[in-house]
């Protein structure tokens, strides 16, 4: 007999996903995306979002359990993205995880979204160094973080980033090159034509005196949509390919530089790369580059862990049930700007607190 089988619900945004993990263990991973729906508004609408999510939860977690071989009676536990996130969405996933919890009898564990993402890499690379430092780029989220054990102990935060986000540079730049939504992808595919080097994208916060860890991509998607206007104004034709690669170096340049000098900061030898904008190939690229150089092991999950899903939300259960945490309570509520401190997220419904 095996371990704890745990059931991941993800809702936090355009995907609904449903992952089974049993010792460490991924036994299924399925995903729905409503991003197509998104993609003629250039960007995520939270309603069609939540009602996505309404329509794809239940076939999600059929063929989640499908693809395990398992009935919802054999499920030992369930484990809810509980935020950050879109409200709607979050409360989607967060009745419906508590509806299997209620069916299967089983305990109900609150999860971080960000803390997931880490929790992703356990699944193809085992379990977490202590310590390591993980570098979280996703289209919201853009942080450094000193992880040591990621469910028993406060997760400390080197620097975040101060405005837009990596992703959300991606998106916005992209929109202004006119490749189409999600930016990230569009970004990569056209980079590869491109000469990273044929402009000089400016490198922010990286100067001496800069808080060495914090990030803001604001300046430099501001700097992108001058060098197109400046093209346009002149009635030149964009080189796009020439402005996704260097754009894409300058972001890679910048997370990775910064990453670096955490590990040798805090004398780790582990790096560990999460979030969706992880699949970045040129963000892949130097990171592995510049890691051998410094004798830092990188990990980094496969392509199908970095974006949203279940899988990784189940893995943190996983640790969560086997560490014999505490299961949220049954007036668990949602936390839309929740910050990351804890693994566990178990935020109390408004009518459940006490006003003193």
């Amino acid at each position: 007999m095996g371990g704890p089988v745990v059931l991941g619900i993800e809702s936090s945004c355009d995907e609904t996903g449903a992952g089974i993990v049993q010792d460490g263990r991924l036994l299924a991973h399925v995903v729905a995306t409503s991003m197509d729906e998104h993609a003629r508004f250039g960007g995520v609408v939270p309603e069609i979002a939540a009602r996505a999510h309404l329509h794809s939860f239940n076939p999600v977690v059929r063929q989640a359990l499908d693809r395990a071989g398992l009935r919802i009676g054999q499920i030992d536990a369930v484990a809810v993205t509980t935020g950050p996130g879109l409200s709607g969405a979050l409360q989607v996933g967060l009745a419906g995880a508590k509806s299997v919890a209620y069916a299967a009898g089983v305990p109900l564990y609150g999860v971080h979204h960000l803390a997931g993402h880490v929790a992703a890499d356990t699944l193809e690379h085992g379990p977490l160094p202590d310590p390591c430092v993980v570098l979280i780029v996703s289209g919201g989220h853009t942080s450094l973080l000193l992880v040591r054990d990621l469910v028993r102990e406060p997760i400390l935060h080197l620097g975040d980033t101060l405005d837009d986000a990596a992703g959300e540079c991606f998106d916005k730049v992209a929109r202004i090159l006119g490749l189409p939504y999600p930016g990230g992808p569009a970004i990569d595919r056209a980079a590869r034509s491109g000469d990273p080097k044929a402009v000089a994208f400016p490198r922010p916060l990286t100067r001496p005196g800069d808080d060495p860890y914090a990030f803001s991509f604001s300046g430099l998607k501001t700097a992108a949509a001058r060098w197109v206007e400046r093209h346009v104004q002149r009635g030149e034709e964009v080189p796009v390919a020439d402005g996704a690669a260097a754009l894409q170096e300058a972001v890679a340049d910048v997370l990775t530089r910064k990453a670096l000098a955490a590990c040798r900061a805090h004398d780790v030898k582990t790096l560990i790369v999460v979030g969706g904008v992880a699949a970045n190939s040129r963000v892949r690229a130097l990171a592995e580059k510049r890691c051998a150089s410094a004798g830092i092991e990188l990990r980094v999950p496969p392509m199908t862990l970095c974006t949203d899903n279940g899988a990784m939300i189940a893995a943190v259960g996983d640790l969560l049930v086997r560490s014999g945490a505490e299961p949220a309570p049954l007036d668990v509520s949602i936390d839309p700007s929740a910050p990351l401190e804890y693994a566990a997220l178990t935020p109390l419904a408004r009518s459940a607190v006490r006003v003193a």
